[in-house]
């Protein structure tokens, strides 16, 4: 089996075409998953889908059969050409692979360096597909490890001591723009963990903040835990048009604000699209400062600059954590078919031994002893074997040798 991840990000795909390849909500993820599992190749699978990337990480019997399989999900599902899709996505197969996921579990892959969503994101995917047995052993080794890599990373560098977001990166940006925002009004559509991390900034900044979103009570537990104040999702087209400063981080399939509600006002507006598929479609001139995810790119490029020390030496932790995931992987594999092994070994010492004895060679009385020795030297001899078999790290000859003693032992049975 092989591990493989088909990778759309900010770095080779539009916002548009990422738009297009998002599944917003557990419905469509559901559906993408069984189709990925509809083909006898793949085996198990995770979608990651968030604001800056899909990703199918998944493991199958056949590369080319697989990545072949996704594509033509994907150029289905976002009615783009499967050459398009073929030509912009980073595919990674086997120790590639390992080594991307790695890296994005450690925010090393993110358009924030550091930033502290995306390990969480990967643990909901991976409890998604896990909980519906989307994946199952191979996978949740991968990710386990992903997750602890992750953990080394945070504790031997200092790339996240400044927990940074999307979301704390849109308010910077608002600050650069209107320097105080103390006492400014701001409205934040959406109740997850984007809106949660913008209203604590806005609050902090001295903002006077509001909540919205269309399960009221979710908007209200929200307000509680932030110190803000709710606005009744009704009030959408009104609110818009009121509020200096939005901020809109929905999970809706088509844009919540269209030119339809917007109205013209005599003052500026700040609107910040934190969300894919975004929540904002807007072609008029009304004074609004619209930003999407894309615009916050220099901003962006400075935080990169900033922690590329600490990049340096986590991709240091991660080339460690990949040689030591391979070879716990291996022996895993491997230790059924060595335990097989040495229980054939017993099985044949006993039976020699009581060959032997039948046959006159050896004193009934000294079988115990015999079958021990017998016992013995079939250990001494498998040692060095087994525990080469052990130490191999190549996925390669693992698979191999394990194949080759599999078909030994059941010729022998």
């Amino acid at each position: 089996m092989h591990y493989l991840n088909i990778s759309f990000t900010h770095k080779n795909a539009t916002l548009e075409i990422r738009e297009k390849l998002s599944y917003p909500d557990n419905e469509h993820k559901r559906a993408c998953l069984e189709k990925l599992l509809s083909t006898e190749t793949i085996s198990e699978a995770v979608l990651i889908s968030t604001c800056n990337r899909m990703e199918v990480m998944c493991s199958c019997s056949d590369v080319s059969a697989a990545t072949m399989h996704i594509l033509e999900m994907l150029s289905m599902r976002s009615g783009i050409s499967i050459e398009e899709l073929e030509g912009r996505a980073d595919i990674f197969d086997d120790s590639s692979a390992i080594h991307h996921l790695f890296s994005v579990a450690a925010s090393l892959d993110s358009m924030v360096i550091g930033e502290t969503q995306i390990v969480g994101q990967l643990k909901d995917a991976f409890r998604f597909a896990y909980d519906n047995t989307f994946c199952s052993k191979k996978l949740a080794r991968a990710m386990k490890s992903a997750f602890k890599c992750a953990a080394k990373v945070r504790n031997a560098t200092d790339i996240s001591s400044k927990p940074v977001s999307m979301a704390s990166v849109a308010v910077n940006q608002l600050k650069s723009l209107l320097g105080d925002i103390s006492a400014k009004k701001a409205l934040i559509i959406g109740v997850g963990e984007m809106s949660e991390i913008t209203a604590k900034h806005l609050v902090n900044a001295g903002a006077d903040v509001y909540i919205m979103n269309r399960t009221k009570h979710k908007a209200q537990a929200l307000a509680k835990e932030c110190s803000t104040k709710v606005i009744d999702f009704s009030e959408l087209s009104n609110a818009i048009n009121d509020f200096e400063i939005l901020y809109t981080a929905t999970s809706a399939p088509e844009p919540i604000i269209t030119d339809e509600i917007i109205e013209s006002r005599d003052f500026d507006r700040y609107w910040f699209d934190l969300a894919l598929p975004r929540d904002i479609h807007y072609n008029k001139g009304e004074n609004i400062h619209l930003f999407v995810i894309d615009d916050l790119k220099t901003i962006v490029d400075t935080n990169i600059a900033s922690r590329e020390l600490a990049s340096r030496a986590a991709h240091g932790v991660i080339g460690r954590a990949i040689v030591e995931f391979f070879e716990s992987v291996n022996t895993q594999d491997l230790e059924p078919l060595i335990k097989e092994i040495y229980s054939r070994a017993d099985i044949a010492a006993k039976e020699e031994t009581q060959r032997s004895i039948k046959a006159g060679y050896i004193p009934k009385e000294y079988q115990k002893e015999a079958q021990k020795m017998c016992e013995q030297a079939l250990k001494r001899f498998l040692h060095e074997f087994t525990a080469n078999m052990r130490n191999t790290t190549d996925d390669r000859h693992t698979d191999l040798i394990s194949g080759a003693m599999a078909s030994m032992m059941k010729a022998k049975s």
